[in-house]
């Protein structure tokens, strides 16, 4: 079945989530009541009988064919955008030196959201710069992930999947951005450059390093822009 989020049935060609139902539904998760409620609901057709949430967004074609589009808790909201993860997912894994990727939406201070890329390289290895031209040629600037953290593989639960609460923040751990460090001179400069990295959480800037390439969004300007009137005038 294709249900909304009232679990009504939807018509062919409209997105919903994918439950499944009949003999092939398990009793549930073994030793996890929570999930087992979580996802093995009743079911709203059938008295006494149970249908499994799967979590995947689907819809029927007019031929009858069921079509996957994505996981339903793959969509995010960041600063007023809806973005796919997996679409972006899906892109950073096309970079011919990107062996696997994982992406998630962290929110390590309040109210500063943002997109995280897990990588695990090849080489040779890219920067920041490089990922980001590349997904450039297909996604909008508002879907490229503020920081790209290497890892040497990604970490995974006992089920195979991909463990989200291992993965570290990405301060002190990112990508380098393939600028060139050119250490700022004067004191105007050294206070600019010490403002971007309280805000952007950064080890450290240079005169080269552009804003947005660090990890800036247009929140952290704003701050960045508030923090420079009142030490700079």
């Amino acid at each position: 079945y294709v249900l909304d989020a009232e679990r009504n049935l939807l018509p062919v060609g409209v997105a919903g989530e994918l439950y499944v139902g009949g003999l092939g539904v398990a009793r549930g998760y073994w030793k996890r009541p929570e999930l087992t409620t979580e996802r093995f609901v009743s079911d709203p057709f059938h008295a006494g009988e149970r249908l499994y949430r799967t979590g995947d967004r689907a819809r029927w074609l007019p031929d009858g064919v069921l079509t996957f589009l994505s996981r339903a808790d793959d969509q995010v909201k960041i600063r007023g955008f809806r973005i796919e993860l997996g679409e972006v997912e899906a892109a950073v894994r096309r970079h011919p030196a990107v062996k696997d990727a994982f992406l998630m939406a962290r929110e390590d201070s309040p109210g500063d959201k943002r997109l995280v890329a897990y990588v695990v390289l090849g080489e040779p290895a890219p920067t920041h710069s490089d990922l980001s031209t590349f997904l450039a040629e297909g996604l909008p600037p508002y879907m490229l992930p503020s920081a790209y953290v290497p890892l040497s593989a990604l970490p995974l639960s006992t089920n195979g999947k991909v463990d989200a609460k291992a993965l570290p923040a990405p301060e002190g751990a990112r990508l380098a951005s393939g600028v060139a460090y050119a250490q700022p001179q004067s004191a105007v400069e050294r206070s600019v450059a010490a403002i971007w990295a309280s805000v952007l959480k950064v080890e450290r800037v240079g005169l080269n390093d552009n804003f947005f390439e660090l990890g800036g969004n247009s929140l952290l300007i704003a701050q960045a822009h508030r923090r420079l009137k009142e030490e700079l005038g």
